[in-house]
């Protein structure tokens, strides 16, 4: 569509009315739950000003993070990539020449030819993540994988963990209606996540029950933002959530809490799970997690004695080897009590379980082949040095097209990362928006739009809205869409599928009316379509998502995975983490800056000041027995790779405990290598998963 397309949108009278701003509809597309619903200030066709929250959406309010705030920082950027480069010294040198792009896609349809012809078509590996969560933009990568027989795609670097951990208990990726929050909880639960970071709609709903007296409980290993805001903070040790949540259970099976009625209408295995947790008691937990007896008593009696308690389950927790079992126990703490059935209680992880839309012409999905290897796209590192068994005894990866994502900086075993990219036989395409650690490595460069610069459409997790958005502006120089990548190389490699031949929004509107949603034209002018579900069916009171439509205190965690005969059959603390030995005592938690997102945002002059530099926060016992002062740069390392920051003593967090937040690009490191060098490409139980928060390392003062 064109971006002068908005012939409903209001002149904005407040900050300029005689310079005639226009505010156009959007939808923020980055790797956040929250898919904000924006207004943005076009001052021109080419350029914009101000963007703010919508109230078209109740979830938004009309509250969105100062990163999306200052987006015009960003999209005016002049670093921004704008036109086509190909690489003329050597690999990561960042020298490059302009050429046209007629000549850039000739070469990549070329280069993936001849690879196909050497080894074989699973020799080319489509890499893409969340850079965009728009499904046209995002996914179409897909289609031109599935048409080309290209080696498909293992999701595993974000939600693989916290997806399985979910599902293996309610059945169905979906939950409690986080606005019910504002009006009916009296205690609001924020697990494994720091929402003032990077969620801040959750702490907008939150503060509004705070308001009528709801209390605030925080779990997490630091003192976080939202930590700071919260009632109580419960700093339990990395990776030991699960052991916490059978402890409350512990409390509440034997103090009364338990909702007997509810257990036995609603749950698989009651009993068993009652005698199973009677075994766990609160001393068990403490000597696990590190929390006090008392605190976790008393958290106990205070979830158990809440009338409408609300756990907001985050995704953080469960980046750890047994994220899957820590998500599960946590998720069961409502189906203990009966808090599903009333406003108010039950729980949330994520909404995406409940959009009906059919991806078929936007993937390709009638041309899947599941007789093509899939590669996991967190084992990067291992895949580009040919371990054999990330490879799945296949060819070697040598050619990618890489779309949305950074994994020079954002993927573990950085040291292999770059090891691989420094490959000469490995044929590398960045489509990109900057200049990052990725497109440095790469042959071939090409320049990509930003969200408001292209037609899209996008689910939420946060919230239960499916939201279709026009391009507000004009894209800057040569900047092309991730779709116009996708058809111009289906056609120069003979890649046949009707979605090729199709624009963004005719794919929109086609899989939309497929779907029996709203067309795209309906959706975009009433702002998004509203798929809440009903109390009865948001809190499963008619029924979980299984056959027999109980929550599954004992998983069939096989049914996952090989490895899931290792877990436990009910609710424990599954103890296959990176615990901290005598030459590596501190466990490493790598979580969110404020204003970075993953690797976006590191470009902004505005965020680098607001976070500083790269620094461990550490418990200041830790630092006074060894001798360091804030400021002071220590090493981080372990077996993998090692790091150095700077360090900051700060109350909070466990002794033993060690944090690093934001992905800061490389160069800020002296060793030129970031926080992602020392944590793992291990895949987590049962069937994969990134593990970012689970690494056992060794801090080192440097004189």
């Amino acid at each position: 569509m064109s971006p002068d397309d908005h012939s409903y949108a209001p002149v904005r009278t407040g900050r300029s009315a005689e310079e005639g701003i226009t505010t156009v509809p959007s939808v923020c597309p980055h790797d956040c739950t929250s898919t904000c619903a924006l207004e943005v200030e076009r001052l021109a066709p080419d350029r914009i000003g101000r963007v703010r929250g919508s109230t078209r959406n109740e979830y938004t309010a009309g509250v969105i993070c100062e990163k999306v705030a200052r987006y015009a920082e960003r999209i005016h950027h002049p670093d921004r990539l704008m036109k086509p480069l190909r690489r003329t010294g050597p690999k990561g040198s960042r020298q490059f020449a302009e050429i046209s792009w007629n000549d850039a896609l000739d070469i990549v349809a070329e280069q993936f030819i001849v690879k196909a012809r050497q080894h074989g078509t699973e020799t080319i590996w489509p890499y893409y993540y969340a850079g965009t969560m728009g499904l046209v933009q995002r996914d179409g990568i897909n289609r031109l994988r599935h048409a080309m027989k290209y080696s498909r795609w293992f999701s595993t670097i974000c939600v693989a963990l916290s997806d399985t951990g979910w599902i293996a208990g309610a059945g169905v990726k979906r939950g409690a209606d986080m606005r019910e929050v504002d009006a009916h909880s009296d205690l609001v639960v924020i697990w494994g996540g720091n929402p003032v970071n990077t969620q801040v709609n959750v702490m907008t709903h939150a503060m509004k029950a705070r308001k009528r007296g709801a209390k605030i409980v925080v779990v997490d290993p630091y003192r976080t933002g939202t930590a700071e805001q919260a009632d109580i903070h419960l700093a339990v040790k990395p990776g030991t959530d699960g052991a916490l949540a059978v402890g409350v259970m512990h409390v509440l099976f034997k103090e009364g809490y338990a909702d007997w009625e509810y257990l036995r209408k609603y749950t698989d295995a009651p009993d068993e799970l009652a005698a199973h947790v009677a075994t766990r008691t609160p001393e068990w937990a403490s000597k696990i997690t590190g929390l006090p007896v008392e605190e976790i008593v008393s958290f106990a009696r205070l979830y158990g004695q809440a009338k409408a308690a609300f756990i907001r389950c985050h995704h953080g927790f469960s980046r750890s080897r047994n994220g899957a079992a820590n998500m599960h126990a946590v998720s069961c703490l409502p189906a203990v009590t009966g808090a599903w059935k009333v406003k108010g209680g039950g729980a949330l992880y994520g909404h995406t379980g409940m959009y009906p839309i059919d991806k078929t012409v936007i993937e390709g999905l009638d041309m899947v082949d599941t007789s093509i290897r899939d590669l996991d796209q967190s084992r990067l590192g291992p895949i580009l040095t040919g371990d054999a068994a990330a490879l799945k005894n296949g060819p070697p990866v040598t050619g990618m097209l890489i779309q949305n994502t950074n994994p020079a900086l954002v993927c573990p075993e950085l040291d292999l990362v770059h090891k691989g990219f420094a490959r000469e036989d490995l044929f590398t395409c960045v489509h990109e928006q900057f200049m990052t650690e990725t497109a440095a490595r790469a042959d071939i460069v090409l320049p990509a739009t930003m969200f408001l610069e292209h037609d899209d459409f996008y689910t939420a997790s946060g919230h239960t809205y499916f939201q279709v958005t026009k391009a507000v502006v004009e894209a800057p120089g040569e900047c092309r869409e991730n779709h116009f990548v996708h058809v111009e190389l289906a056609r120069r490699l003979g890649a046949k599928h009707r979605g090729f031949d199709m624009t963004p929004w005719e794919i929109m509107d086609e899989a939309l009316k497929k779907s029996g949603m709203w067309d795209a034209e309906t959706n975009w002018s009433k702002g998004g379509q509203d798929f809440h579900l009903g109390f009865e069916t948001s809190h499963f009171l008619d029924g979980f998502g299984w056959p027999d439509k109980k929550f599954r205190f004992k998983p069939d965690w096989k049914a996952y995975g090989p490895r899931g005969k290792d877990m436990p059959v009910l609710p424990d603390h599954f103890d296959v983490i990176d615990n901290a030995t005598d030459d590596k005592p501190f466990r490493l938690v790598a979580a969110p800056a404020r204003t970075f997102l993953n690797s976006t945002f590191t470009e902004t002059a505005s965020s680098q000041k607001r976070e500083g530099r790269p620094t461990a926060m550490m418990n200041p016992e830790d630092c006074k027995a060894m001798g360091i002062a804030d400021g002071d740069e220590v090493e981080v390392g372990n077996q993998r790779g090692k790091t150095v920051v700077h360090a900051k003593a700060k109350d909070g967090q466990q002794r033993g405990v060690v944090i690093v937040e934001g992905i800061w690009p490389n160069k800020h490191f002296q060793t030129g290598i970031g926080i992602n060098a020392v944590t793992s490409a291990d895949p987590g139980w049962p069937h994969g998963g990134a593990v970012f928060h689970d690494t056992a390392v060794w801090i080192r003062k440097l004189a």
